[in-house]
């Protein structure tokens, strides 16, 4: 007979969450600024938005959990990058509709790439084990992240 699989501690599931935060952090923050763009990641997290389909700015300000008047000047700065094209709403002529351009688009594709080659870069050397164990927490923490 096995014995039961031992708990960690309350001690221990504080550190390991502090340590998963920090890592995720550090990773997401290189991963943000690895890339050959003139794309700020407030403005790259904008267009992943309106790729989704959100095309209203203050949809868009609670998405990304900012104020109004920021999502605003950022999505003039990407509209006078031509990242972005805004036309009055048919049915309200205060609001505006936005959507992505072609230039948004490839930029998005642009970055992706750039960044994804990072990573590549960072894992390109473990060991086969290594890799199935970054793939079993991918799925967790994927899960983690969906909560």
């Amino acid at each position: 007979m096995t014995a039961p699989p031992r708990r960690m501690s309350p001690a221990a599931r504080r550190r390991l969450a502090t340590d998963l935060r920090h890592v995720c952090m550090r990773i997401s923050r290189r991963a943000r600024f690895e890339n050959t763009q003139e794309l700020a990641p407030h403005q790259f997290s904008v267009l992943n938005q309106l790729e989704k389909g959100i095309d209203r700015p203050g949809a868009l300000a609670r998405a990304e959990c900012v104020s109004a008047p920021s999502m605003t000047r950022t999505v003039s700065s990407l509209v006078d990058g031509g990242y972005v094209d805004r036309a009055p709403d048919p049915e309200d002529g205060r609001a505006a509709i936005l959507s992505l351009t072609d230039a948004g688009r490839e930029v998005l594709r642009t970055v992706r790439r750039s960044r994804d080659a990072w990573m590549i870069s960072r894992i390109e050397d473990l060991t086969d084990e290594e890799l199935r164990v970054l793939d079993e927490a991918r799925e967790i923490l994927t899960r983690v992240a969906a909560r």
